[in-house]
Parts: C-alpha cells; sequence; structure tokens
C-alpha cells in the first residue's frame, strides 16, 4: 500500500495540532492553557554503538517522548522502524494523551521507537539492541512502572516488551515492587493478559457499532436511519490486514457486516461475494500477503505494487483504515466514495483531505477519529497493568463464587418447577474466565468513549472529531486545574 504523503500536507505532528486547534476554538479556555495541553513535556534522543555479529559498528539512534504527565505514568508504544524520529514520537505521544483521556484511562501520553529496520538484525542483535535502549531509558528515568510504561507497537511485539521488562527486573526487582508493571503487551507467561492480541481490533468493531447505532449519524452518512440491524448487510473495505485489520473484520463479520475489500502492502482485492477473514488470514499467514487468495477472474477487481491504494477509492459502506498515517490525503480525498470512514490506524485522514470529505457533493463522509476508534489496545494495556499492580489474575478470587451463587438461582428455579437444558445450564454455571472480564471492560470503555462523543458533536454542532479532542481536552484541563499544574 502505499505511504506515499504529498508535499503539501502538513507532517504528522502538525497535522495532529491542526486538529487540537480546530477543537480548541469551540472551548471557553485561555489561550496560554490550551497551549500548554498542546506542547510536548519532555523528549529523550540517545545514541549508543552497537557492534554487529560481522564485526562493523552501527549507531543506533532511540527516542521517548512524554507528551503529558498530568497523569502518571505516561503510556506509549515502542515501535522499530527506519522512519522513527523525534517528531514522529511526538506526534505519536500526543495523539497517546488524546486517547487515554477519552476513554478515562489515568494515563498520560508517551512513544518511543528505534531507528532501525528490524528486518535487517537477527533476533539476538535485536534482543541486544532492546536490553541497551532500556537501560537508557531507565538511566534517564524515562521509564518505570509508575513513570512511563511502554507497550508494543509497529515492529514490536512480546517478544520485545519480554525483553525490555526482565532488563528493568534485573535492574530494579529489589527496589520497585511492581518492576513488572514496567511494560504491557507482554505474554502470558510473563504477566500478560488475555485479549490483548484482538484489542484494538475488537475495540474498533465496538466502536463501529456504537456510531452507526446512531440514527443522526446513519442519516448523515446517508445510509437510512434504520439502526436495528446497524452493520448487517453493509459492505466494509479494510485498508491494513495485520492484527488490528483481521480481528475487526472478524468481528464486523460475525456481527453481519459483509467484507468485500482488503489490502495489505502487496495487493488489495474486491469481492461484491463477500471474503471470509479467518480464511483470508489463513492464506496471508502462509503466503505472506492476501494476493493469491482467490483467482483474479474471482475477483471484481485486483490492485498490486504501486495500484493498491486504488481499492481505497472503491464505493463501499464503511473504509476501515488500519495501515498506516496518512493515507487520505489531498490527492486522493476526492475520490473516495465511502460512506463511513473509520481511523483504526493513527492519523490516516489529513486535515485537507478532511475538508474535501465534508463538502463532497454527494454527502460528507462521516469520520470516527483515531483518538476513539483505536483506542482498544491502549484500554486493554491500561487492564494489564493493574493486573502487574496487584499480581493476581481478574476472575482469581470470584470465579467459583460467582458459580455457587448462579447454581443457588438455578436449583431455586428448578425447585419451582422451572427446568433448563444441560446445554444452557452450563454456559450459565460457567464463572467469568479473564477474557470475558475483560473483554466485558472493553466493550463498556469504547461504548461510554463513543456516546460521549456523539453527545458532544450534537451538542456543540460539530465533527465527531472536533467533539472527541473537545472532550479529551475539557478532561486533561479539569486534572491540570485540580492538580494545580496550571498556576506552576
Amino acid at each position: 500500500m502505499s505511504t506515499g504523503i504529498p508535499k503539501e500536507e502538513p507532517r504528522l505532528l502538525e497535522q495532529i495540532k491542526e486538529f487540537y486547534d480546530r477543537a480548541s476554538d469551540l472551548l471557553d479556555l485561555d489561550e496560554g492553557e490550551l497551549e500548554l495541553i498542546k506542547g510536548c513535556d519532555a523528549a529523550l534522543r540517545v545514541t549508543f554503538p552497537f557492534k554487529r555479529k560481522d564485526g562493523t559498528i552501527v549507531v543506533i539512534q532511540g527516542y521517548r517522548a512524554h507528551h503529558s504527565r498530568h497523569r502518571l505514568p505516561v503510556k506509549g508504544g515502542m515501535r522499530f522502524s527506519s522512519s522513527v524520529d523525534l517528531q514522529e514520537v511526538e506526534a505519536m505521544a500526543s495523539l497517546m494523551t488524546l486517547k487515554c483521556a477519552v476513554v478515562d484511562v489515568p494515563f498520560g501520553g508517551g512513544k518511543g521507537g528505534i531507528r532501525i529496520n528490524p528486518s535487517d538484525y537477527t533476533e539476538k542483535e535485536l534482543e541486544r539492541i532492546v536490553r541497551r535502549f532500556t537501560t537508557e531509558l531507565a538511566k534517564k528515568s524515562f521509564i518505570g512502572p509508575g513513570r512511563d510504561v511502554p507497550g508494543p507497537d509497529l515492529g514490536t511485539g512480546s517478544r520485545e516488551m519480554s525483553w525490555m521488562a526482565d532488563t528493568y527486573v534485573k535492574l530494579f526487582a529489589g527496589t520497585d515492587i511492581h518492576a513488572n508493571g514496567v511494560v504491557t503487551g507482554k505474554p502470558l507467561s510473563m504477566g500478560g493478559i488475555e485479549g490483548r492480541t484482538e484489542a484494538t481490533g475488537l475495540g474498533v468493531y465496538y466502536s463501529v457499532r456504537e456510531f452507526m447505532s446512531d440514527k443522526s449519524i446513519m442519516e448523515q452518512a446517508g445510509l437510512g436511519d434504520s439502526v436495528g440491524t446497524n452493520l448487517v448487510g453493509r459492505s466494509f473495505i479494510l485498508q491494513g490486514f495485520g492484527k488490528v485489520g483481521y480481528h475487526a473484520a472478524l468481528y464486523i463479520s460475525r456481527a453481519g457486516g459483509r467484507i468485500v475489500g482488503v489490502s495489505d502492502r502487496k495487493c488489495g482485492i474486491l469481492r461484491w461475494g463477500g471474503i471470509d477473514p479467518e480464511a483470508l488470514k489463513q492464506h496471508k499467514d502462509a503466503h505472506g500477503s492476501v494476493d493469491g487468495a482467490f483467482a483474479d477472474d474471482d475477483l471484481d477487481a485486483v490492485y498490486r505494487g504501486s495500484d493498491v491504494s486504488k481499492l481505497l477509492e472503491e464505493a463501499c459502506d464503511v473504509l476501515v483504515l488500519a495501515a498506516f498515517q496518512q493515507q487520505i490525503h489531498v490527492q486522493n480525498a476526492s475520490r473516495i466514495k465511502a460512506r463511513i470512514i473509520v481511523e483504526a490506524a493513527n492519523g490516516p485522514v489529513t486535515p485537507y483531505a478532511e475538508e474535501i470529505l465534508e463538502r463532497r457533493a454527494d454527502g460528507a463522509a462521516v469520520i470516527i477519529p483515531d483518538v476513539v476508534a483505536s483506542a482498544g489496545g491502549l484500554t486493554v494495556s491500561y487492564f494489564e497493568w493493574l493486573k502487574s499492580l496487584s499480581n493476581v489474575r481478574f476472575g482469581r478470587l470470584t470465579k467459583k463464587w460467582e458459580e455457587r451463587s448462579k447454581l443457588v438461582m438455578l436449583e431455586a428455579w428448578e425447585d419451582i418447577g422451572g427446568s433448563v437444558d444441560a446445554e444452557k445450564r452450563h454456559r450459565v454455571l460457567q464463572g467469568p474466565s479473564e477474557r470475558d472480564i475483560v473483554f466485558s471492560g472493553l466493550a463498556d470503555s469504547m461504548i461510554v468513549a463513543a456516546q460521549d462523543t456523539i453527545e458532544t458533536s450534537k451538542r456543540l454542532n460539530c465533527s465527531l472529531r472536533q467533539a472527541a479532542y473537545v472532550n479529551s481536552i475539557a478532561k486533561i484541563h479539569e486534572s491540570m486545574k485540580h492538580a494545580g499544574l496550571l498556576l506552576a
């Protein structure tokens, strides 16, 4: 898929500031206070020499930004990418601050990264890089369960989080009983949490379902005013079929949505007869791409190479952007036909593109903003952090008590002549697993965030993005005011 960004578009940091300014115009707050909330609190850049397996020496550059420390710890991913720079991590950190506020997670926003292409290094080399970078962060007080809690991001996963956690624990376990809470996204064997893998994609589904349950949004999108079966039969195209895109597609499909288009970096496919997400994932896992999952003559359109991004221009009810930043921009916005656009990635629609989409002749597109739609992973990371602090699995203390209390109710029902078949009896008696509890908390968080955004959008007669930003800025301002930070 194309990641080329037109020169006339602002960089991501300036894009987020532009969206912030558009929302802040709707708030009756002091200009200085708004500038304080917008700015980045602190940023770190480190370099260190690294001797490779072949004996050559390279200089590794790493970054970590704390956008806002009005609530601690700060939270944000740690990415590996050759494009990482200080401005990018500052931009992502500012988005994290807004996301935390929108879903009521009591964290500030952070982000970090190492400027490498991970595919150029062996696993042993990556481990050494991660452990050295973690040590550098610790030396400069840019990591800790009460200070800064990284998580997985582009190019990283549970493996890298394990290395970071182990390094920090070896340094501080003797003085910090909560040392294992220094990162999230850990494997279960190291204190991770059930449901983290699908959290962001499932959060996308919850938010899409909630926004599409609102009559006014469906009318604005030109999809009618019937919301009783809001996803059933609607056509969905997804850009990106990694963890986020796959799980969003899976849960949307299970709710009756029709997946008609999917793209990855190499290929985009359109099939109006529908696409089974699970079968497509099996093919992608085996072959590395969605290309070849169907014969070309079984597809309504197929795009390869530099044409992959043209899939975004196909007509559909809902376009889910789950790939990369700034994918809809000034050069292609006028060709986007989707009625609803979901930002499952960070910053995929630029400010100029948004203006074009809002002025579209056949009716404005509804944009579900990233600070709401993609906050599911952050939410479950918060749950994992809580689990690490308490050192106990969710449900462990109450599961059997709940099963016994349900048994008492069933027996009382049967005593008065009621009956329940064996399968239903088993389902009723089953106490909640950790996954059940996590998904319940995630659903509640995403639903409340969506409802708050819709309510503010109606009250201020503004876009959903402006409404989400307004809600976040207001919460951050309130927190700063009560803490006395605005008087510093």
